[in-house]
Formats: C-alpha cells, sequence, structure tokens
C-alpha cells in the first residue's frame, strides 16, 4: 500500500525533471513537441508528493501508443487515459513511486491548465504556502487513502486553476 508523504521543496526535483525530460525526449524524438515540468515539485518552495510530473506535448496522441514497451523499458507503468480523455499517462515506481508523465496532444486544454496553475503558484508564492499547507495536512490525515487526499485538495485545485486561467489570460492581453 502506497503511503502518502508530502516533503519541504527539494531542490533536485530540477534536476530529476531534466534526466527524465531527455530520456522521453529520446524516446518520443520527433512525435515531441515540447515537454513541460508540472505538479508541486515545478514551484520552488512549495511542499510536494516527491514525485515528479512530466507533461510532453506531442504532435498527435494516436502516435504515441506505440511507444508504451519503450516507456515500460524505462520503468514505467502505462495507465491509458486514466480519466483525463486524450491524454496518455503512466507511473513509475510502482508504490514508491518517483515519475508521472502526463501526454497531451498540442491542441489539448489541459496543457493550458496545468502550465497556467503552475506558472500562478509560481507568481503568488503565498497561494503556493497555503497549497502546500493544505497538501501537508491532507497526507496526514489521510496516510494510505488517495481518494480521500485528492478529494480534499480538488476545491483548492478548482478554484485555484480558475484563478489562474483568468490570471493567464490577461498577462496574455
Amino acid at each position: 500500500m502506497r503511503k502518502i508523504t508530502v516533503v519541504p521543496y527539494q531542490v533536485e526535483w530540477k534536476d530529476l525533471y531534466k534526466e527524465e525530460a531527455e530520456q522521453l525526449r529520446s524516446i518520443y524524438q520527433s512525435e515531441m513537441i515540447d515537454i513541460h515540468h508540472i505538479g508541486s515539485t515545478a514551484v520552488d518552495g512549495l511542499q510536494a508528493k516527491p514525485i515528479i510530473d512530466l507533461m510532453p506535448v506531442v504532435k498527435d496522441i494516436k502516435k504515441i501508443d506505440p511507444f508504451n514497451e519503450a516507456m515500460k523499458q524505462i520503468g514505467y507503468q502505462a495507465k491509458g487515459e486514466n480519466g483525463i480523455a486524450g491524454r496518455r499517462y503512466f507511473q513509475k515506481g510502482g508504490d514508491q513511486r518517483t515519475h508521472h508523465v502526463h501526454i497531451f496532444e498540442q491542441s489539448n486544454p489541459e496543457i493550458g491548465r496545468h502550465l497556467a496553475f503552475r506558472d500562478y503558484l509560481r507568481a503568488h508564492p503565498a497561494v503556493a504556502q497555503k497549497y502546500g499547507e493544505l497538501k501537508a495536512t491532507l497526507a496526514q490525515q489521510y496516510p494510505y487513502e488517495i481518494a480521500s487526499y485528492a478529494q480534499g485538495k480538488a476545491q483548492f485545485v478548482s478554484e485555484t486553476s480558475e484563478q489562474a486561467l483568468l490570471w493567464q489570460k490577461q498577462r496574455t492581453k
């Protein structure tokens, strides 16, 4: 059973992202347009579960499934869409999870949502701190209940995502 652990920000998360991003670039090569470090480990100073989230952006999501074997060779388990239409999701590390990969086709609106949320937290340290404190509290309350942990932060994530998208829209005017 996987225990939910939230830890203080770790500087090495940036390097872990870069190392993994290079491996993914070598697998997806010309299919990949870009790759982003998303999630809490991508926000300096934010407490987080020590799991690196990567978001490759690809030309055509339908061409990704044939790479599942190559992903398995570097330790990933393919999970298909895993609840988000148009995504290909992978986990690495089993119960000692280390990485999540969320692959989206270039036109998928989830890309903008993920990036806006990350950038908003980077630009608003007080909001990031509040989020980190919420996650730490939830991890203590529900150390083995990932559904309860996720539900406990859902409202915060939803409200902050809305604020982040508005903030992002205002910045690009």
